[in-house]
Parts: C-alpha cells; sequence; structure tokens
C-alpha cells in the first residue's frame, strides 16, 4: 500500500482539522501560519511558542490574530499587547477569553472606545467586582442593559442603578421575566411599587408585588401579554381572575393557568386541549406569505406555547408525585418522575412511560436502578422535545461488550456510541470507518484505535466533519501531516 496520501476532497477543512492535532510538530505548526483559508484555528492551540506568538501578531493577519485574541492560554503579556490592537474585532475576542487575566488588563478594557468591548466585560463573571460595577454607569445604554441581564447577583446598589436607570431598555432589562443568570434577582421592595407602574418593568415586577383585588384586576386587564402571562402565575391571584385568564387568548398565559396547583381540573383539560387543538398543517412556515399579520401571530404563539407545554415541570407535582404518575399530561407525568422518593413500582412503570421525556426524566432521578439494559433501552428511543447535543448515554456509559455489540447495530445513531470504547477492537473500528453515516465516520475517526491506514483515508472523505476530525487525530502519521501541508503549498 502506498505511503502517499490522495488529495483531500475538503482540503481547507482538513487544514483546520490539522491545526488542532495535539502531535502537529512544532515546525508545522509555524508553517501553517501561511494558511488563509480558514479562521486562523492554529493560534488557538494552547503549545504556541513565545516566538510563534509573537510572529501572528506581527504578521497582523485578522483572522489569526482573531483566534490569538481567543486563546485561553496566551501569555498575559501578549494579551496587554493585543489589549492595545487598532481592530476592534480583536480587542472583542480578548474580552471575550478574557478568563482568569490580571486585574490591570480589564481596567485597560473598561476603558476602551467600543462598546461592544465594553459589553463583553459587562457579560463576564471573570472581572473583578469592583471593576463591573463601573459599567453600571457606562455611556452606552446596550452596555448597562448587558450588566442588568448577565450580573444578577450584582450588590443591591448596582441594582437599584439598573433598575432606575433613564433609559427604557436598561430598566427593562434590570427588571425582567428572564435573566441570562440563575439566580433571578429579587428587586428591592421599597421600588416595586414604582416598577409596577412603569410599562417597560410592569412584567418582571408582577412576581414581587403584593397582590390586592384591586391591582389583579387592574394587571388582568392589560395589553401586554407578558404581564398577564405573569399575573397567572402569582400564588395570590383571586379564583375569578384565574378563570378570567384560562380564556386568555394569548395560549401562553393560559398555560401558566393550567400549570397552576389551584386550577380545577376540567379548566385544567380544557386548556390542555385548546392548545394541542390549535396546531396548524406541517407546511403553514412554507405558507405563512397567504397569512395576515395577526394570522402569523397566533400561528407563532401557538407553537411557542405548545413547545412550552412540552417542557413544562411543576415543582409542585415533584414534591407530591404520587397523584400524577398515571396523569394524562406528560409535563405531570415527567414532573413526577424528576422525584427521588418514588417507590420502585412506580419507577419501573415511568421508565416503562410512552413518552421519551417521561422515561428519561425518571431514568436521571433513580440512577441506581439503571442496569445495562434499560440505559440502552432509554437512550435508544429518546426523543429530545428540541435539538440538543447530550443524550442519556451521556449519563449511563454502556459497558464494553454492549458497545461492542452496538457497533453492528441496524441505527446509526445507536453505532455512534461504539467508539466510546477505548478498547473498541480492530476490526470493528475500520468497519466503523467504513460505515455509510458520516456521523458515525465522524466519530470512529477520533478513536485512538483506529489503524493509520484508515485515517489516512478518512482525509479524503467526502464529508468534511469526518476528514477535519480525521486529520485532528493524535495518531495521524507524522509522514502524512507532512503530505498535507505539501498539498496545501504551505
Amino acid at each position: 500500500m502506498s505511503d502517499a496520501i490522495p488529495p483531500p476532497v475538503h482540503l481547507d477543512g482538513v487544514v483546520d482539522g490539522l491545526a488542532e492535532n495535539p502531535s502537529l510538530p512544532s515546525e508545522l505548526v509555524r508553517r501553517l501560519l501561511g494558511h488563509r483559508q480558514g479562521f486562523g484555528e492554529v493560534a488557538k492551540r494552547p503549545d504556541l511558542s513565545d516566538d510563534v506568538i509573537a510572529e501572528i501578531i506581527a504578521m497582523d493577519d485578522h483572522w489569526l490574530t482573531h483566534s490569538l485574541a481567543l486563546n485561553r492560554s496566551l501569555p498575559q503579556a501578549f494579551r496587554m499587547m493585543l489589549a492595545e490592537h487598532p481592530d476592534p474585532e480583536i480587542r472583542r475576542a480578548l474580552a471575550v477569553a478574557a478568563d482568569g487575566a490580571p486585574r490591570v488588563l480589564f481596567e485597560r478594557l473598561l476603558g476602551d472606545a467600543d462598546p461592544q468591548v465594553r459589553q463583553h466585560l459587562a457579560e463576564s463573571d471573570h472581572v473583578p467586582a469592583d471593576l463591573r460595577a463601573r459599567l453600571a454607569t457606562d455611556e452606552t445604554p446596550k452596555v448597562r442593559a448587558a450588566l442588568a441581564q448577565w450580573w444578577t447577583t450584582a450588590p443591591e446598589p448596582v441594582r437599584r442603578m439598573l433598575l432606575t436607570d433613564p433609559d427604557d431598555s436598561v430598566r427593562a432589562a434590570a427588571c425582567a421575566t428572564y435573566f441570562r443568570r440563575i439566580p433571578h434577582p429579587v428587586p428591592p421592595v421599597d421600588l416595586v411599587p414604582e416598577l409596577l407602574a412603569d410599562p417597560v418593568t410592569r412584567a418582571g415586577a408582577v412576581r414581587h408585588c403584593t397582590l390586592d383585588t384591586a391591582a389583579a384586576r387592574r394587571l388582568a386587564e392589560d395589553p401586554d401579554d407578558d404581564v398577564r402571562a405573569e399575573l397567572a402565575e402569582h400564588p395570590d391571584l383571586p379564583p375569578e381572575l384565574r378563570d378570567r385568564l384560562a380564556e386568555d387568548p394569548n395560549q401562553r398565559v393560559a398555560l401558566r393557568i393550567f400549570a397552576r396547583q389551584d386550577t380545577p381540573e376540567p379548566t385544567r383539560a380544557a386548556i390542555h386541549a385548546r392548545i394541542l387543538s390549535d396546531v396548524p398543517p406541517l407546511d403553514w412556515l412554507e405558507d405563512h406569505e397567504a397569512l395576515d399579520d395577526d394570522a402569523l401571530e397566533r400561528e407563532i404563539l401557538g407553537e411557542i406555547a405548545r413547545a412550552e407545554l412540552r417542557t413544562l415541570r411543576l415543582p409542585w407535582v415533584t414534591a407530591d408525585p404520587l397523584p400524577y404518575v398515571d396523569s394524562p399530561y406528560v409535563c405531570f407525568r415527567a414532573s413526577a418522575a424528576m422525584s427521588e422518593q418514588l417507590p420502585p413500582p412506580l419507577v419501573a412503570r415511568l421508565l416503562d412511560d410512552e413518552e421519551s421525556s417521561v422515561r428519561t426524566a425518571m431514568a436521571l432521578h433513580a440512577r441506581d436502578r439503571i442496569d445495562p439494559d434499560t440505559a440502552e433501552r432509554i437512550d435508544r428511543t429518546f426523543r429530545p422535545d428540541k435539538v440538543v447535543r447530550w443524550r442519556p448515554a451521556d449519563d449511563f456509559p454502556l459497558p464494553a461488550d454492549v458497545l461492542r455489540r452496538l457497533a453492528t447495530d441496524a441505527d446509526p445513531r445507536m453505532r455512534q456510541l461504539a467508539p466510546r470504547d477505548p478498547d473498541l477492537p480492530v476490526e470493528l473500528a475500520r468497519r466503523l470507518a467504513a460505515d455509510p453515516d458520516h456521523m458515525v465516520r465522524r466519530t470512529i475517526a477520533a478513536h485512538p484505535r483506529l489503524p493509520a491506514e484508515e485515517l489516512t483515508r478518512l482525509l479524503a472523505d467526502p464529508s468534511e466533519s469526518v476528514a477535519a476530525a480525521a486529520a485532528a487525530n493524535p495518531n495521524l502519521p507524522t509522514t502524512g501531516m507532512y503530505q498535507l501541508i505539501a498539498l496545501a503549498g504551505l
């Protein structure tokens, strides 16, 4: 067999993969600096020498320098140099990756003329608290709004400044229904009446207010859907208003009534049926131009309500799960499955529930009762409510004999698990490297036991992600690395 590497179909992607290879000789690292087709991935390597870093900065190539600024292993002296770079995008990248940076760097970036640099600092938990607090008086509202959303544990004087900011967008961010970090902040009690009177902070203030009948009636008539939705969750909501909001034209408002512990079951059932019955045709997005604005908004809000219904988890159900293990509502059964106090027969029932979300929730809360057969079944039938990278096998590792069996499974998604066996037999690794599914080939391309000739063959894979993964494998022969650099003209 010839040692020559066939020309990769995706040469640029392969070079980017090679740039991440931890076994790449230092000589080739320097030669990769001449690659101009990618995003300068080589500059993100943690093993760059000072000479190479200085060379990158001197070259002043945008993408190489940008990647260097994102390198969290960059020595502090070079970070300080980049803090003076004339390109604001470089300084922004530096602010994003400033974990563990010295105080002097944060002080320098805090005075940066570019608002986005300061906004990244407002979002970062790595900035010293006293420096971060200065951003509450930043001249740019977007910076102050970012601080309000991201620094949820800010000292009370800072929160007060943001809650009373003259700019609407800042106050709205400081008193919102959603924040970028938890725990969500609680406004000072004396500010709540003022926040409730302000249209931009009203929705966020509802959950913190003392609700009397008059206030509840005013809020129930508010034109802002978010205000009514927050009211629908308030523990002191009068029953007559609860029943009125159950009929709210906005389904997200009604959904919050559905989720209340004190909602009568007939009302709950009616809301559930209404939300699920309004499902539009599968091709409604393709024909959305035929809808008027009101109809399109209703369809979108309906989709949001159905998504929220699927992911709804109710603490009061989890706290008292026994009455709800046979609930007709999936979210109730999933909430019950989050309890760690269920008796074994009910655990077994929920592990066999018809809905994936219920089975998965139960598995995660009954870890000591999950054997390999159950773990495989839960993963095989996993159907997430939204696109996620996590899968049950991440939490419930399968034994080597199961992983080897899965190497020949009919389902490519299950074959992707086989390379998790670090001692996977070479013959199975070869078989997976020739798998018709590119995701399986991409997974095995990173395996330490994949023979060199298979790695070399995958460099020419029609899938760019597969070829890049093969190039990044530290077991790729050094001779092959030199050939790839030569093919790229570097």
